[in-house]
């Protein structure tokens, strides 16, 4: 690690967290939380970690330390969620955690013992509300973000209902995970010490699927394990709560799902505080009142997660009162919390005209993202200290950010074969169960 002697360490573990599939822009502030949760050695480490997933001898080999070392720090990152852990085939792989989904929610979900919790949350609450991490993230029109809402099951019009996929149902998705945990929602736990909640929603809701995720959530103590009947019970929990469905953007392995309030949520706040309705994926469905149904009570609009529903004057005598619901087609998310509150039966969810882009598994969903936000030169070559790949990442992510190369790669013509080019090359290198997950 000769290359950080001398350097500020945070700094460049900033630029490492900031390379990763989700951008984390640098200020003091972030400074100052990355001060909080790294040791000076574990951020050393960290920084000259691959961006990629490793095993420990190729981290032995890349960040020059020895391997009881490496041991012991790795055995205490882990279980702060600084560094993700994750038995595949065989083996344990590491990479560094993103700052989210990762830094944020597995710091605030660890329980047991006196852990500081006001000065973190604090902490993350003033760098979130800096805005930059949502407008890096954002700001650019991505079409890819980690999140994406899931329909509530009843609140989809009887005629589109026939078109809903599996992936597009919470309990299906239960139905073909094999191993369930919950852990605490780490925004409502943020809101709790950091000040600004207004619900009384239970902490513990945060769902995780599949047995590579709830290993690495388990081991770590950052969830606890749950059979199938208390996976569901939380899911119905959720329903009469009202609170929004937002699972893992893939089709396939989903590995979780979180139950969201309007009031705590920090990515429904990106759409309702910071102005970036993308900041969750929609549902293939948008919500659309039958204006002959609706009695006009106005329980939608204060309903509403994000704020998608205003209100027009109508000179109907039902609608004197509070108007006319009126959807905003660019802010629903298509979650369906109107439609179970809608006691007329009049506000449901329809198919959307435009398709929604969900990316088939996790390893097409982080190379979209990185592609989108300038990152996936690191994935592709991940090695901090070599020359070939320093040069090679300089290479090609000055490549991928022309716009033209950017957008045509995101467009529906190429990305298949884009998808499958990088596929093809995972497998070549032996990384073919990452390009699985």
């Amino acid at each position: 690690m000769g290359h950080l002697v001398g350097k500020d360490v945070y700094r460049e573990l900033g630029r490492k967290i900031d390379g990763l599939a989700t951008r984390a822009p640098w200020s003091d502030t972030l400074r100052a939380l990355l001060a909080e949760l790294y040791s000076e050695d574990d951020a050393r480490l960290v920084a000259a970690m691959p961006w990629g997933f490793s095993r420990i001898g190729r981290l032995e080999r890349v960040t020059g330390i020895a391997r009881a070392q490496l041991e012991r720090q790795l055995e205490s990152l882990c279980p702060r969620g600084l560094v993700m852990d994750v038995h595949v085939g065989g083996d344990y792989y590491y990479a560094p955690s993103p700052m989210v989904i990762g830094i944020f929610e597995f710091t605030m979900m660890r329980t047991g013992g006196a852990l500081p919790y006001d000065r973190w949350a604090r902490l993350f609450r003033d760098y979130l509300e800096e805005g930059s991490l949502y407008r890096e993230n954002f700001g650019d029109g991505q079409q890819v973000s980690l999140m994406r809402a899931v329909p509530h099951e009843g609140s989809i019009a009887a005629e589109d209902y026939v078109e809903v996929l599996d992936y597009e149902k919470a309990a299906s998705i239960i139905d073909r995970a094999d191993r369930f945990a919950i852990g605490i929602c780490s925004c409502r736990h943020e809101h709790e010490h950091a000040g600004g909640r207004r619900c009384k929603v239970p902490l513990e809701t945060c769902s995780t699927f599949g047995a590579t995720s709830v290993g690495f959530m388990v081991r770590n103590g950052l969830a606890r394990e749950v059979s199938k009947a208390e996976m569901t019970d939380n899911l119905a929990r959720s329903r009469e709560l009202g609170l929004v469905l937002n699972a893992d953007n893939v089709q396939r392995n989903v590995s979780f799902m979180c139950h969201c309030c309007g009031c705590c949520c920090n990515v429904l706040r990106g759409i309702t505080r910071h102005g970036y309705p993308n900041a969750v994926v929609t549902s293939s469905y948008i919500a659309a009142p039958d204006t002959e149904r609706c009695t006009g009570c106005g329980i939608c609009t204060r309903k509403c997660p994000v704020q998608a529903i205003g209100r027009a004057d109508d000179p109907a005598p039902r609608f004197r009162k509070f108007g006319r619901p009126v959807v905003d087609r660019a802010l629903c998310i298509g979650c369906g919390v109107c439609s179970l509150k809608c006691k007329s039966g009049a506000m449901k969810l329809h198919k959307r005209a435009q398709r929604v882009l969900h990316p088939e598994t996790t390893f097409e969903r982080i190379i979209l993202q990185c592609l989108e936000r300038g990152t996936l030169q690191n994935q592709l070559f991940d090695n901090p200290s070599s020359l070939t790949h320093t040069f090679a990442r300089a290479c090609l992510g000055g490549f991928l950010r022309i716009p033209p190369v950017k957008k045509a790669l995101m467009s529906d013509l190429l990305r298949s074969q884009f998808l499958g080019a990088l596929k093809h090359a995972a497998a070549s290198q032996g990384q073919s169960q990452f390009a699985e997950l």
